[in-house]
């Protein structure tokens, strides 16, 4: 590291925005939230001003902080079948496939305008409005499309093509961008621009909030004014995880990645040696089982101000003792892990506010005891973690992943690599990864085929390292020298910049 510190984001764009705000003399939660404000322009399927997520927060020698800003489930004063049925869309990933569900039926109340005006205040050093700045100028200057982004707008064409709002904004002229296409979106410039000046209050209360209500409720959506206006960014401790000679802090309930990862290292860390891939697919088809319908309405009360987690929740939490991200660690040793999710998008596009909505509510993974039965104000149990994992109090790792289902296999592998193998934050990124789906094994080439089948498992093996496996960004600060070094998923076109 020559000054700074270091950023590792989705996109080479969304990056330097962090690093140049680090080398303006803001500390890693600022170079973090201008990261995720450009991811809107760079990454504009994963993410953006409809989205949700989670940020966690360590300051150098203080106490780990995670700010929920989640979706939730709406509804308010309207009856749940109320609504538009969901859009199923078959999503290819080459060597597999997902279904995903779309429409305005899908999109639950965003939270991510809320949480990042929050992050700054509480623990940001430069004005939002500084912050919007990289984004802004991006967006109105345009973005070239890269390889990874051509895909993904090839990828989840079929549902940006459902609404003419989804259709202009996504396929100009009747087809995706192709990589090099010059994209620019002044509607969204113009958001942000004003989201720096005004903060998030008009996403809630104002003509924002107005417009969005009117859209999604003429096709058919439950998100309505009364949902806006109630959403509050929460603050919440995180789980605490020993693992080696580590502290693994991540995300805590009502989301779920952070309790299956801390399941899955808690019984890894009880052995001598690192894993091997039989040891890894054991913990996580332990981490698997745990998911059963008392755990997830645990989770579900957690969030919802009952009491307690649920006594499954508890008895994880006691074991211990959809997306895009962003990592940074600085030079003064804050550490920042911000994870946000737009899902696969709606293909509900508000005209005039640069906002896309999430469709959350028509993910299968945060939706397994069916759709819309959560009842109004409650946060979905996400899988995303994002996580620091400390050694004497010191952040070493960074890290936190996009990919659904297996964010919290790839989380857990990135661990391992970096913890019990010591290799270096690309490395340890780009290593093959394996997922365990019920009865199943999905992997990458380059796994050793003697590990594979000693799982017993049937196995799915991929031509190619694939997106499917996550997409993970992470930051190393090395022990014995302190020098921070970062990795980018190539899997996801990821870019490091260093400040």
């Amino acid at each position: 590291m020559t000054g700074r510190g270091v950023v590792a984001a989705g996109h080479p764009e969304s990056a330097a925005a962090g690093a140049a705000v680090l080398r303006a003399g803001g500390n890693a939660v600022d170079a973090a939230v201008a990261a995720v404000l450009t991811s809107f322009v760079a990454e504009p399927l994963l993410t953006g001003l409809g989205s949700g997520g989670y940020l966690l927060v360590v300051p150098p020698g203080g106490e780990a902080v995670l700010l929920d800003f989640f979706i939730e489930t709406p509804g308010r004063g309207r009856g749940l079948n109320d609504r538009a049925p969901l859009r199923a869309v078959t999503v290819d990933f080459g060597d597999a496939t997902q279904v995903f569900h779309a429409g305005a039926a899908s999109c639950g109340t965003y939270g991510t305008p809320a949480g990042l005006a929050a992050a700054v205040a509480g623990f940001g050093r430069a004005p939002l409005a500084e912050l919007t700045g990289p984004a802004v100028r991006l967006a109105r200057a345009g973005v070239r499309v890269t390889p990874m982004q051509e895909y993904l707008y090839d990828l989840l064409a079929e549902i940006n093509a459902g609404t003419a709002a989804g259709r202009a904004r996504y396929l100009p002229g009747g087809a995706p961008p192709r990589t090099g296409d010059l994209v620019t979106d002044p509607e969204l410039a113009d958001a942000l621009e004003r989201f720096g000046a005004e903060g998030a209050a008009h996403f809630y209360t104002g003509d924002v909030a107005a417009a969005v209500v009117e859209e999604v409720r003429a096709q058919g959506g439950l998100l309505g004014a009364a949902d806006l206006a109630a959403y509050e960014v929460v603050r919440r401790d995180p789980i605490h995880v020993p693992y080696r000679d580590t502290v693994v802090c991540t995300n805590p309930p009502p989301s779920a990645g952070g309790v299956l990862v801390g399941r899955a290292l808690a019984e890894l860390g009880s052995a001598l040696r690192p894993p091997d891939i039989p040891a890894l697919v054991a913990a996580m088809v332990t981490a698997e089982r745990e998911r059963t319908p008392e755990f997830l309405a645990g989770l579900s009360d957690a969030g919802s101000g009952d009491a307690g987690l649920g006594d499954a929740a508890c008895a994880i939490a006691n074991r211990l003792g959809s997306t895009t991200h962003v990592s940074v660690l600085d030079a003064d040793g804050w550490a920042c892990a911000v994870t946000t999710s737009n899902g696969e998008g709606s293909g509900v596009v508000v005209p005039g506010t640069g906002v896309h909505l999430n469709n959350v509510l028509g993910e299968e993974d945060l939706s397994p005891l069916g759709f819309h039965v959560e009842p109004p104000g409650r946060r979905l149990p996400s899988m995303m973690a994002p996580t620091v994992v400390l050694h004497e109090g010191v952040a070493q790792l960074v890290v936190g992943s996009a990919g659904s289902n297996r964010i919290r296999s790839t989380l857990l592998q990135v661990i391992v690599n970096v913890v019990d193998r010591g290799l270096a934050a690309q490395d340890a990124v780009d290593a093959p990864r394996v997922h365990y789906a019920p009865d199943e094994l999905f992997a990458e080439p380059g796994i050793p085929a003697a590990g594979l089948a000693a799982t017993g498992l049937p196995v799915t093996l991929f031509r190619e390292p694939n997106l499917y496996f996550g997409g993970c960004q992470a930051v190393v600060c090395d022990r014995a020298t302190g020098v921070l070094t970062g990795g980018a998923d190539p899997r996801r076109g990821g870019g490091v910049a260093v400040a």
